[in-house]
């Protein structure tokens, strides 16, 4: 069992294999559960996010109104070839976003790692199909892996935001994506884990302040720039482009600085975003005194 991106590196190198195959023996190991059943239950979160995704797509909006509907202006600006982005980031990024005004909707999501985050892993994947058009079982890998990161900072840091902040999960989700992008790529198991540490770092320090502490308002668009982020990190590290702190170095640093953020910057909504005039006057207008 590996406990660090280091040791998961070394066990991929060594055994010459890829990172989901090493997550995927290490889940049959720990669960007793055969490749099939274990594809079986992936293939069914995978279905989920293909849903939520599409549903997001359509158009929802919250209960409280504060989030919705941003997922169809972006896929129909897309539509008009006018991006700055270019279609694959910006299909990633409405997708994400999607994903996420699902959840504020109170819809069916997969969290990854978290329902404040879900939106990033799906975006990014499917963001990235028709580019790379990955069968359905690289698509199920592409999960496997993200999960592996995921496994790693789970048990070495956090993923919650009340515990670490927003880089705790959108950080986390961003990362575990990139570092999945490039396997799907083609890339090397060490440059995923250098894409999981130079997109981790790009998100260090980030606060969670929910508005009215609802997973609405800045949550939806930090999935946005989590996926966006993913993808740049992910470029970087299939051209070369390397950390020079090391992944798990990375970690355990956004590990200490969540341990060290003021209570209110961490989903208390009362610091941040949800401590500006605007942020109370919503939190009044929904909830009263």
């Amino acid at each position: 069992m590996f406990k660090s991106v280091k040791e998961l590196v070394e066990k991929c190198e060594t055994e010459n294999k890829k990172i989901h195959e090493i997550m995927l023996e290490q889940e049959m190991e720990v669960t007793g559960l055969s490749e099939a059943d274990i594809y079986a239950g992936m293939d069914k979160n995978l279905q989920t996010m293909e849903n939520a995704l599409d549903e997001g797509l359509e158009g929802v909006t919250s209960t409280t109104g504060l989030t919705g509907g941003d997922a169809v202006l972006i896929k129909n600006y897309l539509k008009t070839g006018k991006s700055l982005a270019g279609p694959t980031l910006l299909d990633a990024v409405s997708k994400a976003v999607a994903t996420n005004e699902v959840n504020a909707a109170m819809g069916k999501i997969c969290a990854t790692p978290t329902a404040g985050s879900a939106g990033v892993v799906p975006g990014v994947l499917f963001g990235l199909k028709p580019r790379l058009e990955p069968t359905r079982k690289d698509m199920l890998n592409f999960l496997l892996t993200s999960g592996a990161f995921g496994f790693v900072v789970a048990n070495n840091a956090s993923i919650s935001g009340a515990a670490g902040g927003c880089q705790a999960e959108v950080g986390s989700a961003a990362a575990m994506a990139a570092g999945a992008t490039v396997e799907l790529a083609g890339g090397t198991p060490q440059q995923s884990a250098e894409a999981f540490a130079i997109c981790l770092k790009n998100m260090l320090g980030l606060v969670c302040d929910p508005v009215a502490g609802l997973v609405e308002v800045p949550c939806v668009k930090r999935n946005a720039a989590g996926a966006s982020n993913a993808i740049v990190s992910a470029d970087m590290a299939l051209a070369g482009v390397t950390s020079r702190i090391p992944t798990d170095e990375v970690i355990e640093a956004m590990y200490k600085i969540g341990q060290t953020m003021p209570s209110a910057l961490r989903e208390t909504g009362r610091g941040g975003l949800a401590g500006t005039p605007t942020g109370q006057r919503l939190k009044q207008e929904i909830f009263g005194d």
